[in-house]
């Protein structure tokens, strides 16, 4: 019987900060997030193989690759994650010998949902490499090594953020610096208030799918170009991630969810593309039928939407948001980072 080596690795709520966490901004001046995980999840498993031969398959995405198992793979068409993170892998951990094998992975949530899912899913995969290969990684390099591999070998726009998030799990307060330096606050937060948020909290996914890579790309555009009203609405959301911190571990709610509701103002000033009548039109929905505030996660123009709420108007919330083609999904905070194991 082979050997099954599996990992999953948990998506991401951006609560506070998102956008800081990219270059330029973070190397100039700080950045600082909020975040939390959620039991949404991406998965990998891999089997070894004694066919000589790679394959890789993404059934959520309809697609397929395989080859004889070289040293390298070129990164042009299908899956180049998963190509990247090999080469990686065979080149840094296996003295360059290829390495036969199937890979197969799923999302819980689609990719351009604002849950990190493109980074996750390579914190998900180098997961079961370190598993199979017992490669010696633990949470900041695992996180460092997934970052580079997106961001420096695959040219892929974007921040930090989400590989740390998918790392260490649970709810985090992250800071951004230059050279890459990392620092991880985890928060210990008191049962009751994880209960009140997690019962003042519905997702939205409003059915749209976006590429962050355009809306980061003019973000960063804005800060190399000094662009005023973008580099002050950056600012103010650093600010609002340190407060909503403080509020949050105080388990004070209601002035969490008034920050949320500014941050989300000054997240809209910092790219054209970030919200949209759509959007908009979903907001006010929501706020007329009681949400006290609301932002979208991740880098915007789709994906989810995360409102606060009183618990007892959930129910209106929800149906004033059922007349939109999206839908709410229930989900639950978890406090794991990316899990990796084996079975026959």
């Amino acid at each position: 019987m082979p050997v099954l080596y599996r990992s999953r690795a948990p998506l991401r709520l951006g609560l506070a900060g998102g956008g800081t966490d990219v270059s330029p901004y973070s190397d100039e001046f700080g950045g600082c997030v909020l975040n939390a995980t959620v039991n949404l999840y991406s998965y990998c498993t891999i089997t070894p193989a004694d066919d000589g031969q790679v394959e890789f398959h993404a059934p959520d995405r309809r697609e397929k690759f395989n080859t004889l198992a070289p040293a390298a793979l070129p990164l042009e068409g299908s899956l180049p994650l998963h190509k990247a993170i090999y080469n990686r892998i065979v080149r840094e951990f296996n003295a360059g010998r290829p390495l036969p094998c199937q890979i197969t992975t799923y999302s819980d949530a689609p990719a351009g949902s604002g849950l990190g899912t493109s980074s996750t899913m390579a914190v998900a995969i180098l997961g079961a490499f370190t598993e199979w290969l017992k490669l010696p990684l633990g949470e900041y390099e695992l996180a460092h090594l997934a970052f580079e591999i997106e961001r420096l070998e695959l040219g892929l726009v974007g921040g930090k953020q989400d590989q740390y998030a998918a790392a260490f799990g649970g709810f985090n307060f992250m800071e951004f610096n230059a050279d890459d330096r990392v620092i991880v606050n985890p928060l210990r937060i008191r049962a009751s208030t994880l209960n009140e948020l997690q019962s003042s909290l519905i997702l939205y996914y409003t059915g749209v799918s976006r590429d962050s890579s355009k809306i980061i790309a003019e973000q960063i555009r804005n800060v190399t170009n000094k662009a005023a009203d973008s580099v002050n609405a950056m600012h103010r959301m650093k600010t609002d991630a340190v407060q909503m911190k403080e509020h949050l571990l105080r388990g004070e709610l209601r002035s969490f969810a008034q920050v949320l509701g500014r941050s989300w103002e000054a997240k809209k000033r910092m790219a054209t593309v970030i919200s949209n009548p759509q959007i908009e039109e979903v907001f006010a929905a929501a706020r007329q039928a009681g949400a006290l505030s609301g932002k979208v996660s991740g880098a915007g123009g789709g994906g989810y939407i995360m409102f606060m709420i009183d618990p007892c108007k959930r129910e209106e919330v929800t149906q004033a948001l059922s007349v939109f083609p999206g839908n709410v999904h229930r989900f639950q905070f978890t406090p794991h980072g990316v899990e990796t194991w084996s079975i026959r």
